[in-house]
């Protein structure tokens, strides 16, 4: 007997003949002996409403814990009409709201973007296990928390992925399905190509970018708490079934977890292309990137500019590339010359909790700046940054940036 977190989005419980089709299937599950934990929305649009009345009716601005609060109001609706729900397929529930003594998603006291306590949470999260050994399903309001002083707080526009995620992990879960309006990633937004797939697999690394990038499936910012020993899954609200197949989210890995500093082992060399406002032109990347590929010669890093295109490549193919490039540069009108440069460091930063925390990059380079070290090229996604440094200053860089994580 396993434990289950099923988070249901807005859409999946947008009105009373949904939300009677997701208890049933929450139901479904406990008949079968699992221990359900039920994560619920506001319903559909009502935060949006809600929303649109506060921004009618205030003459003065209203204050960050009086919106809070009635933002909240959605999802301490959803959660006792759906525990009502449940009961009455004849299984006991009791919906759990931050008013509550046994709320367990604790947080700092930021009001509309909070943070979560992770210990607290871990340790409030135990009476959770006393209502499901007493057979209860509890069904738990997504995206909101209570600060130590008691106030309501909220996690941020698609923060009931957050508190599945969360509690999932806190309770050991052996499961945690997400219910969408969708059947579970897609390869692309299907309201823009109907040739649009769904995925029966993704990482957690890939699902962070794409949901960084725009896809509304999951928030990116849940899946710092996806524990890699939980199983994990994306499925649609029309099956009425959570055993349904989806989307399994892979990961992530012990490794992805940890917080790592690196430093090439061997110099990188770069070269920058340069031509009048190449970066206007179509297909010059492609031409570039096209003759090293053929000539199986690795990119391990590219920014562009108008007028220059750069490219890092290991030292010992630095030659060669040089050449090749060369010959591009010279057939092609839009570009004018290159040059070789000197060795470069290349030191890669990564850690989950990057994509919690603002100003991590300024963070990371402000020691480098004290000590006169010059950045020759700088990159970053959610969860790493990626530093370019002469190689002579890589060793000293390499320590002050590891001094920052330590």
């Amino acid at each position: 007997m396993g434990i289950i977190v099923a988070k249901f989005g807005g859409t999946s419980i947008g009105n009373g003949k949904k939300i009677k089709k997701a208890a049933q299937s929450v139901v479904n599950e406990y008949m079968k002996g699992e221990k359900m934990v039920v994560v619920v929305s506001a319903i559909d649009k009502t935060t949006d409403e809600l929303l649109e009345i506060v921004d009618e009716a205030m003459v003065d601005p209203i204050t960050e814990k009086q919106l809070a609060e009635i933002v909240s109001m959605g999802e301490m609706t959803s959660v006792r009409i759906f525990s009502s729900a449940i009961e009455s397929l004849g299984v006991k529930s009791e919906y759990i709201d931050p008013y509550m003594e046994n709320w367990p998603i604790i947080t700092d006291s930021n009001l509309l973007s909070a943070r979560v306590d992770f210990n607290t949470t871990e340790e409030k999260s135990k009476l959770i296990h006393e209502m499901l050994d007493q057979g209860i399903i509890p069904v738990i309001c997504g995206f909101l928390g209570r600060d130590k002083e008691g106030y309501i707080t909220t996690l941020g526009r698609g923060g009931s992925d957050i508190t599945a995620f969360l509690l999932g992990h806190c309770l050991k879960a052996q499961e945690v399905i997400i219910v969408t309006d969708v059947g579970g990633v897609m390869s692309t937004d299907p309201n823009q190509l109907q040739s649009a797939k769904k995925l029966k697999k993704i990482s957690v690394k890939e699902m962070r970018d794409l949901a960084t990038h725009g896809a509304q499936v999951l928030h990116p910012h849940a899946l710092k708490y996806k524990d890699p020993k939980i199983n994990a899954k994306i499925i649609g609200f029309e099956h009425g079934d959570l055993s349904a197949s989806g989307t399994e989210i892979i990961g992530p890995s012990e490794d992805e977890m940890l917080k790592t500093t690196t430093l090439n082992s061997e110099p990188i060399s770069v070269i920058a292309v340069v031509g009048e406002e190449i970066l206007n032109k179509v297909g010059i990347l492609s031409k570039l990137t096209y003759a090293l590929s053929k000539n199986k010669i690795n990119i391990l890093g590219i920014s562009t500019g108008q007028n220059s295109v750069t490219l890092f490549v290991n030292k010992k193919d630095a030659d060669r590339a040089h050449k090749i490039l060369h010959d591009v540069v010279v057939e092609n009108k839009n570009l004018s010359s290159l040059s070789l440069g000197r060795d470069i460091g290349m030191i890669t930063v990564t850690s989950q909790e990057f994509i919690d925390t603002p100003g991590i990059i300024t963070e990371i380079t402000e020691p480098l700046r004290k000590s006169n070290i010059n950045i020759v090229e700088i990159s970053s996604s959610q969860t790493s940054v990626v530093i370019f440094v002469d190689w002579t200053e890589g060793k000293k860089a390499y320590e002050l940036v590891r001094g920052v994580l330590e």
